[in-house]
């Protein structure tokens, strides 16, 4: 469970994040979302540490994150906006090295690693060198950096974002099969069809600050509106008199 109270960051005259508080719960997906410069991106970096918020509270399952983020850290696994892959590494490689930092070793990491290999169906890309992955290779080989040490939270921005169809469906299974396993994720995207698909629970930030918090369907009849996307539009007030 990730829990986040009266967060705040400002960058000099700009204040980016504003009182930010919401909760994201185990054996649930946790929608974020917000229009460009909401504030969105910069909340996901406080949560994983590599920005510290100026005031507010982060706990990771009952960890201070503000106050021991490496505490935290173990219990995160991340899939940030750069995935930031070393290209002379190999998919399986990147697994290892980041398991060991995670202090998995021996065995044990050897079978973590074909673990997620089989089921990002990596299979074929694990020995190759990253430099020459696509979009959608280098996404299954972050993704499964994220995963390699078990983590109950998981953070996921813009996974889909650039992928085929197929690679597509693939992080949706991925995504709900973490939820089954009663773990907490909180999920970021501008696809609204993938959001109502997955998310059990969706936190809009605009302006720095969260400006609704509920279920898909909550949010469309708290707007009356019959799309989730018509219900975004609204509650982060971009519908500026387009629509009769």
């Amino acid at each position: 469970m990730i829990k986040v109270d009266g967060l705040h960051k400002r960058f000099g005259a700009v204040t980016a994040v504003d009182g930010v508080s919401f909760e994201a719960q185990d054996n649930a997906i946790t929608g974020l979302l917000g229009p460009n410069g909401a504030g969105k991106t910069t909340t996901l970096r406080m949560l994983y540490a590599v920005m510290r918020p100026d005031e507010g509270q982060i706990r990771v399952d009952s960890i201070d994150a503000v106050a021991t983020p490496q505490n935290a850290q173990s219990r995160l696994g991340v899939l940030p906006d750069g995935f930031g892959l070393y290209p002379r590494l190999t998919a399986r490689e990147h697994i290892e090295y980041f398991g060991e930092l995670h202090g998995i070793n021996g065995v044990r990491l050897q079978e973590r690693a074909r673990e997620l290999i089989d089921l990002l169906d990596m299979g074929a890309i694990a020995d190759r060198r990253v430099g020459g992955f696509s979009h959608g290779e280098r996404t299954k080989v972050a993704l499964a950096r994220a995963l390699v040490h078990d983590p109950q939270n998981v953070l996921l921005d813009e996974p889909t974002n650039g992928l085929d169809v197929m690679s597509t469906r693939a992080v949706r299974h991925i995504v709900r099969k973490l939820r089954e396993q009663g773990r907490c994720v909180l999920f970021s995207s501008h696809v609204m069809q993938e959001v109502s698909a997955l998310c059990d629970s969706i936190v809009i930030i605009a302006s720095g600050r969260v400006v609704a918090h509920g279920t898909p369907n909550e949010l469309r009849n708290q707007t009356g509106e019959d799309s989730l996307e018509d219900a975004f539009v609204a509650l982060a007030g971009l519908d500026h008199g387009e629509r009769a």
